[in-house]
C-alpha cells in the first residue's frame, strides 16, 4: 500500500510540475510575441482534440497550439533576413531554450529577424498521419513570414535547426511535395526557404548511421522501406534546393557526421554550389551557442559570414 502511494504520488508531482511549467511558458518567452500557426478548425492532420501544453526541464514535451515567436533586432541594426528557428529533441520534444531562444538572441545581435517555432509532435495523439505534423508546421511557418516580409523589413527568409530539428528543416528545403495548403491566404505564398543552417542534423532514417530515437518518434518501431527513403534527405536533394550550411562535430555519438556529409555530396552533385561544411574535430551533439571547444566555437562566426557570402544578409 506504501509503494502504491509513493508511485501515485509521484505521478501526481510530475504532472503538477509539467501543469504549473506550462501555465508559465509564455513568460519565458517574454520577448517574442506569439503566432499561431493555424485559425481554430482549420488545422490539418488533426483529430480536433484539445490539448494542453506539456514542458519539463525548458523542453516542450507536447504542443497544444503550434506556433512561433518571434524575435526583432534593434532598428539601427536591422538586417533584410529571417531565419525559422526549429529546435530539436529526438521527435519526442523540443529544447526550446538552447536551439530557440538563445540562438534567437544571438540572430538578433547580427540584425536577423528570428522565429522560434515550436511544431506538434509525431508522438502527438491527436494526429491522423504523425510522421507528416513537422514538415506541415513548417511549411506553414515559412508560408506566414513570407506573406508578412514587408511587415518584418526582410526579403531572405531561411531555416535553421539542430538535430531532429535540422532533420525537419532539411525536410522543408527539400520535399516539393505541399502538405500544408488548407484553402486559405496563405497558401498562394512558397514553403520553400532561401537558405537553410542545419547544426548537428539528422539527414538520413536509414538504420546505420539514424538516430535511433528520432527513427522510431517519426516512423514507428519498423517502418516500411519506402518510408525509410521517403524521410532520408540526402535521397531527394535536386537543383532546387536552397544553399546549405552544415555544422557538425566528428565526436557526436548521437547522430554521425556522415548524415552532413551525405547531405553535402547530394548537394553539390546536384549542384547547390553555394553550400558549405564545417565538421569541427569536438564538440559532440547538438552543438550549442556557449562553451564550445577550440574552433567550434568559431561556428557562430561561420555562419554569419556565410550568410553574407551567398547574398541573403546585408543591412537594410
Amino acid at each position: 500500500m506504501c509503494k502504491l502511494k509513493l508511485i501515485l504520488l509521484s505521478v501526481f508531482a510530475f504532472f503538477a510540475i509539467t501543469d504549473v511549467r506550462a501555465n508559465h511558458f509564455e513568460e519565458v518567452f517574454g520577448g517574442g510575441r506569439r503566432i499561431d500557426l493555424w485559425s481554430v478548425g482549420n488545422m490539418p492532420n488533426s483529430r480536433n482534440m484539445t490539448l494542453k501544453d506539456s514542458v519539463v526541464n525548458h523542453r516542450t514535451w507536447q504542443i497544444g497550439v503550434p506556433r512561433m515567436y518571434v524575435f526583432k533586432p534593434c532598428s539601427d541594426n536591422h538586417t533584410n533576413t529571417a531565419v525559422i528557428l526549429i529546435p530539436g529533441g529526438g521527435y519526442a520534444k523540443q529544447a526550446y531554450e538552447a536551439a530557440g531562444i538563445t540562438m534567437a538572441q544571438w540572430l538578433n545581435s547580427i540584425g536577423i529577424t528570428a522565429f522560434v517555432l515550436l511544431h506538434r509532435l509525431p508522438t502527438s495523439p491527436d494526429l491522423v498521419e504523425p510522421d507528416k505534423v513537422p514538415l506541415q508546421d513548417a511549411q506553414r511557418a515559412v508560408r506566414y513570414v513570407r506573406a508578412h516580409a514587408s511587415e518584418y523589413g526582410v526579403e531572405k527568409i531561411g531555416v535553421m535547426g539542430c538535430s531532429a530539428g535540422g532533420h525537419v528543416s532539411a525536410c522543408v528545403s527539400t520535399i516539393p511535395t505541399d502538405v500544408s495548403a488548407v484553402g486559405d491566404s496563405l497558401d498562394r505564398y512558397s514553403f520553400r526557404p532561401d537558405f537553410s543552417i542545419l547544426i548537428s542534423p539528422v539527414i538520413t532514417m536509414r538504420e546505420e548511421l539514424t538516430n535511433k530515437g528520432s527513427r522510431k518518434a517519426l516512423l514507428g518501431d519498423n517502418p516500411a522501406d519506402e518510408m525509410v527513403d521517403k524521410y532520408s534527405m540526402e535521397n531527394h536533394v535536386t537543383s532546387d534546393n536552397p544553399p546549405t550550411l552544415l555544422i557538425h562535430a566528428s565526436d557526436d555519438k548521437a547522430v554521425s557526421p556522415m548524415n552532413s556529409v551525405m547531405m553535402y555530396s547530394a548537394l553539390i552533385e546536384k549542384g547547390v554550389t553555394k553550400s558549405s561544411i564545417h565538421i569541427f574535430p569536438f564538440g559532440k551533439h547538438a552543438i550549442a551557442m556557449r562553451r564550445q571547444p577550440g574552433t567550434t566555437a568559431l561556428w557562430p562566426e561561420i555562419a554569419e559570414n556565410w550568410m553574407k557570402e551567398i547574398g541573403v544578409f546585408q543591412l537594410r
